[in-house]
Formats: structure tokens, sequence, C-alpha cells
């Protein structure tokens, strides 16, 4: 075990929430057992990573290395030249990766020290030989005996190229003693980071940026000032040409899409973005075949950009969402008007824009942000045990027409056990709507129906989340324990 007397570093106060992944990085860090160690760090691109990796480095008198496009003798001189300064020795004079590498596990030989070799898909991009050379190095130290206590970080935005540096055919596999991957901040994370108490103004707000940490900065460091400054701050930041956000959705799909076909890419995200959620769906509205489709969307999963999302009642049926809510809001709702942005006052093209966003972003934004209050910050007792799953949920009814499904935008599922996991709750959720008894009687519907197909519905709660408010017939009908109504202050502030 670690020794506990081992120095370890408060996290900086510049550093915001992420306590959970500086505690990993400092225990990979500060462990004083003998013996090289190595770490891999993912997360897609303006996550913070790279802060963070510097801010570990620098509290432990670590070195970290930010690798670039560049070839592989640039690459080769920078480190060099970047490690004889850490070390205040003369520049190093190995030509190959051999001697990088040997020079930077060097580093450990006296102490437990943190060394990051940040963006490091970028480095094996030009020289693909260098997971073979730290393999060896690694099985060399291991051989001799030698008392190295290298704290080696690899981290890496590119989400496919990481997961196939470390996969089975790599000969990384099974070297990691950390795998740790920084997500974008959560939805009550994120109303901190940008300075909102207001849970309706977080709510849009994250719809068009999500928890992404850069964003604020790209934005100016310039937050709504109130809900009724919403429409204005959309125009000044993500609307304004001045911005970085202005073609942030651009340059994020350049950068995670590489040289595949661009425009199909942007096309299926707006197939996605105004309905269509299926293969078969998407393929359909973009007049192309199954299989190049297919090999877009795979791609876009691949890079973190989309995920599909089994339906809670029929598992076979997957929908494809956005992940990243900046991309959702431009082929969501800008899309169309980027011509005119280019040419007209912002204010008259959000406007045209706004009611679309409204309905093809925010709306689905806001059941998705309720799956996962449902999931992550509802007390077990609101549905009667632990929630395992949240999803969106659809049957046949077969009192309606063909092709219209009862729906419910949070199924609330808890834990399997091996058996058929246990439905806690179905839930409808509108953004723009006072959601009124008929709401629950849709409700009582579909329990019916699923009782109809075997499902257990005993003990299964209704719930109404709405984005606007509860006529008093509901909030009577939740006195009874009849329904559980949850609203954007409850998402942000309650349990």
């Amino acid at each position: 075990m670690p020794s506990s007397d081992v120095f370890r570093p408060a996290k900086p106060e510049t550093v915001f929430d992420r306590d959970a992944e500086w505690n990993a990085l400092v225990a990979f860090a500060c462990d004083d057992r003998p013996g090289a160690g190595l770490g891999v760090v993912t997360g897609r691109l303006r996550q913070g990573k790279t802060y963070l990796l510097e801010a570990l480095a620098g509290a432990l008198g670590g070195f970290c290395f930010g690798a670039q496009q560049a070839a592989r003798a640039e690459s080769l001189r920078r480190l060099g030249d970047e490690l004889a300064r850490h070390t205040g020795s003369g520049p190093a004079r190995g030509t190959g990766w051999e001697e990088a590498v040997e020079a930077v596990l060097a580093l450990g030989d006296r102490r437990a020290v943190p060394v990051v070799l940040d963006e490091f898909p970028e480095l094996v991009r030009q020289s693909p030989e260098l997971p073979s050379v730290i393999h060896t190095a690694y099985r060399r130290l291991r051989d001799t005996g030698r008392d190295n206590r290298t704290r080696l970080l690899l981290s890496g935005s590119s989400l496919p190229v990481m997961h196939r540096l470390f996969g089975a055919a790599s000969p990384l596999r099974g070297l990691a003693d950390l795998e740790l991957t920084l997500r974008p901040l959560d939805f009550r994370q994120a109303a901190r980071f940008w300075g909102i108490d207001h849970p309706r103004l977080a709510l849009l707000v994250h719809a068009v940026v999500g928890g992404t940490p850069a964003y604020r900065r790209y934005a100016g460091d310039d937050a709504p000032g109130g809900p009724d400054d919403f429409d204005a701050w959309v125009c000044r930041t993500v609307l304004n040409p001045g911005t970085p956000l202005f073609l942030e959705a651009h340059h994020l799909m350049q950068e995670e899409t590489d040289h595949w076909d661009r425009a199909l890419c942007h096309s299926a995200l707006a197939a996605i973005a105004s309905g269509c959620r299926t293969q078969g769906e998407i393929a359909e509205r973009l007049g192309t075949p199954l299989t190049d489709a297919s090999h877009c969307l795979t791609l876009l999963r691949s890079s973190g950009l989309l995920y599909g999302e089994p339906d809670a009642f029929r598992p076979n049926l997957v929908r494809l969402r956005i992940a990243e809510p900046l991309l959702a809001f431009e082929h969501g709702s800008v899309w169309p008007h980027r011509q005119a942005l280019e040419q007209q006052d912002a204010g008259e093209v959000w406007r045209r824009a706004r009611p679309v966003f409204d309905s093809a972003v925010a709306g689905p934004h806001f059941a998705r942000i309720c799956r996962e209050w449902a999931l992550d910050f509802a007390d077990p007792a609101v549905f009667g045990g632990h929630p395992a799953s949240a999803a969106h949920g659809s049957l046949p009814d077969p009192e309606r027409r063909a092709g219209r499904d009862v729906e419910a935008e949070v199924v609330v599922r808890g834990r399997a056990d091996g058996r058929l996991a246990p439905l806690l709750s179905v839930g409808v959720a509108r953004w723009d709507e006072v959601m009124d008894t008929p709401h629950l009687e849709h409700l009582r519907h579909l329990l019916g129906l699923l009782a109809a197909r075997g499902e257990d519905v005993t003990r299964t709660r209704p719930a109404c989340y709405s984005g606007v408010g509860f006529t008093p017939a509901l909030r009577a009908a939740e006195a009874d324990g009849q329904v559980v109504l949850v609203d954007p202050d409850r998402l942000y502030r309650g349990r």
C-alpha cells in the first residue's frame, strides 16, 4: 500500500470542481511504491485535461510536454529542449524515441514524479513505433529491477485513437495502472461554473454550450445577466462572428472527424437534430445508401459526438442522440441560417431560429436533463428504489393508427439482479407546456399497455416533468401520492 506520509497537494483553487479526478491523479502520482507506473487520461476536446494535468505537474514538480501536429524530428527536438529546461541540463542529443523515452523515465529514478505526455496521439501519428518503444522501456525497467518511480501519464482527446492505442492489439495493453476519463460538467456543475442561479436560464444555457468548461472562455467570460438576457447573450456570443464560439461547432467537427466526409457528417447531425433517430431514418433523410450512413454514424459515435440509447421498452430499438449540446444547437436551430448570419443582424436571424430552438433543441435537451436527474440526483425514495437506468421509451398503441407510438421521455428502471429490471417510474417531459391531469392519464394509459405485455407495473410511479409548471389539479394529484412532479427548481436544487 502507498505510504500515508507522502505529501499530497490540495487541488488548486483555479481548478473548478473535478475533485474526484484530482484525487485519482494525485493518488497515482504520489504512489511511492517501487516501479514505474502508467496512467491514461482521455476525454473529448475542451474538457480541461491539459489544464488539470499541468496543475498536477506544477503542484508536484513534475514534467509536462504538450504534443502538437508536427514532424517526428521537430517533436523530438521540442521534447529534448523542454526536458533540458526542466532538469537544468544541456539539450538531449538523442535522435530517436528510444533515447527520448529513456530520458523521460529517468526523471523518476529518485522519487515518484508525474510525467505528462499530453495529446499523445499526435506523437504516435508521426511515430507509430512509440507505443512499442514505451512497452520495451517498461519491460526493461522491470527486468533489471531498477528502482524507478516515474508516473507517466499519456493523455489524448482523439477517443478512437486512444482506444486503439490501448486496445487488445496494442503493445500498451495491460500496462495502465490508471484509466481516467474527463467528462463534461454535469448540468448542476455547469450552472455553478457559469454563475447562473436561475434554473430555467441554466437549462437554456446548458442547451447551447453544455458542460464544456472551455466554452465560457470562448464566450469571453460573458454569462447572461438573467432570464431576459438569454436571447441577447446568444446573439453576442455563439452567433457573434467575433467570438471563438461562432465557428466552434465547425472546428469541433474538423478535429473529431479528421479526413472523413465532413459534409455527410454535418448532414447526419442535422437529420438527427430534426428528429431522425435510427440509421434507416437518417439514410433516407440524406438520400444516401445505408452503408454510407452507417460508416458516418459509426465515426461520430466512436468520436464521442453521438451516442445510442436503447428504448426502455424495446431494447432492440436504439435511438441516436447528439452528445455535444453545442452541435445539437448548431444543427438543430442555426444550421439553415449560417449564410444569413454572415450578412444580417444576429438578432433578426435569432428571432427566426428561436422557435425551432425551443422545439427541436431545448425540448429534447430538457428531457435529457430530466433523465440525468432521475438517475444521478433523485432520492431513491422518489421512485421507491435505486435507479439503474433512465431512458426514453415507446410502445405501439393498438388504439391509435399505425406509426403513432405511446411515448414516455423518462423511464426509470431499478437494478436487475439477473432478472428483468424493475420498472420504477414512467414520466413525460414538456419544456414549454403547463402540465395537467391529461398528462397523468396518458401515463396511466401507457402503464395499462405495459401491464398487458406482462410488465409488472404495480409499484411504478407516474412522473411529470415540466419546464413551466403544473396546474392546481395536478398539484392536488401529487399531494395524494398519484404522481411525482419535477420542475427546473427541483432539477437544480432538489432531490
